[in-house]
């Protein structure tokens, strides 16, 4: 394993290289996410940056040419090894200077400098010192183990696609619209009469037209939550300001515990408010007040 490692390293570094070289120097892409790269704060011009990254996309493919051509000789790998160290370094600054920006590894990505920068950067790293050590070419490897290096080019293949941000469009998008599909969205019900997630009656709550006429004087989060007979009771703290008085309140919204999203038609929600201290219900003037609002029941 350890012989066929080496002797596939270069030719699997190469392809990462020349395709992260080939982005770089010729996509269109490193002139429109230069601005939103590290780089361009440590420059402080998105036009240097464009310019390095231009010249580190050339170093790229000419150390990916070397690996491909000589793979024997151990100038390319070290020099991969090389770059590989330089990345863990620029990335380890960028995500100190700049944590929201994007490392510009492919200059297709626009996404912030994750573990997986770091990981693919450390790839590189390692690849390029297999690549320096190993003997003989890789196509001798090739033809010599054409089944283990088939499985082994695969399964190098699927490694660098998870570790490359700007291909998540192209596999794990697609997966996670398949697992809603099977699963089902973990906000919607997951049968008829079945209670749905607290996260799910908020949500639906937030886009109500009791939500709406109540905000005014909901002054707090999710306070508590209950259910009682088929309904699922949320509380929160809420304060009604006139001008005589400011009164603390507590704001009980009731709302059927089976509704979500995927529920047909508009949910059905009742409002009450409780005064603070006494726990009494609060009239019905609270929801009056509200200019332009529609007064809803009151539940209790």
């Amino acid at each position: 394993m350890l012989s066929l490692t080496t002797g596939l390293a270069p030719l699997v570094l190469a392809g990462l290289l020349g395709w992260t070289g080939a982005v770089k120097l010729f996509g269109r892409g490193t002139v429109l996410q230069a601005p939103k790269t590290a780089l361009a704060r440590m420059l402080s011009s998105s036009e240097r940056a464009v310019l390095v990254l231009r010249g580190v996309g050339a170093a790229e493919l000419l150390v990916a040419a070397g690996l491909l051509a000589v793979p024997a000789n151990p100038a390319p790998g070290a020099a991969a090894a090389l770059l590989g160290a330089g990345f863990l370094g620029y990335l380890g600054y960028g995500r100190a200077l700049a944590p929201e920006s994007s490392c510009g590894c492919s200059a297709n990505e626009d996404t912030p400098i994750t573990w997986r920068a770091f990981a693919r950067a450390a790839t590189v790293l390692v690849s390029g010192v297999a690549a320096a050590v190993a003997h003989g070419s890789w196509w001798s490897t090739v033809s010599g183990r054409p089944a283990a290096s088939l499985g082994f080019l695969a399964a190098a293949a699927i490694v660098l696609i998870a570790l490359s941000a700007d291909l998540d469009r192209w596999w794990l998008l697609p997966l996670r619209r398949a697992r809603l599909r099977v699963f089902g969205h973990p906000l919607f019900g997951t049968g008829a009469g079945e209670q749905v997630p607290v996260a799910a009656s908020v949500e639906l709550l937030e886009a109500s037209l009791a939500w709406q006429a109540a905000s005014p004087v909901v002054r707090s989060a999710l306070l508590d939550h209950w259910e009682e007979a088929g309904w699922r009771i949320l509380q929160f703290s809420g304060v009604y300001e006139t001008a005589e008085e400011v009164r603390p309140v507590s704001v009980v919204f009731a709302l059927d515990a089976t509704s979500s999203r995927d529920t047909p038609g508009d949910p059905l929600v009742r409002v009450s408010f409780l005064d603070a201290d006494s726990g009494e219900p609060v009239g019905a003037e609270l929801l009056s007040a509200v200019p332009s609002q529609k007064a809803l029941p009151l539940a209790g």
